[in-house]
């Protein structure tokens, strides 16, 4: 995972966080999986407390929905484990 353009990127250890989605661009979609969550994303959030709090991190997410405006402003969970995120979309 990596931190804002021009600065260092923040290291994120292992651990369970709390995050608020700033920001999606599709990375890729795939036209066979339009509507069912298989779009592919670079997410931006930002963690909401401890060591890191208000750090942004940008992680890689697919399955977590087809429209970057839904995703704006949604709450979530970063899990890391071994150095490799997991997002979870809080509803």
């Amino acid at each position: 995972m990596s931190g804002n353009e021009g600065t260092s990127p923040v290291v994120v250890d292992d651990g369970v966080y709390d995050v608020f989605i700033i920001d999606a661009t599709p990375e890729s979609t795939d036209t066979e999986t339009a509507g069912t969550g298989g779009a592919r994303w670079v997410v931006e959030l930002t963690i909401l407390g401890g060591e890191h709090k208000g750090a942004v991190v940008a992680v890689r997410a697919g399955g977590i929905g087809d429209d970057e405006i839904a995703l704006i402003g949604m709450p979530a969970t970063l899990t890391v484990t071994n150095g490799v995120p997991a997002l979870r979309i809080d509803h």
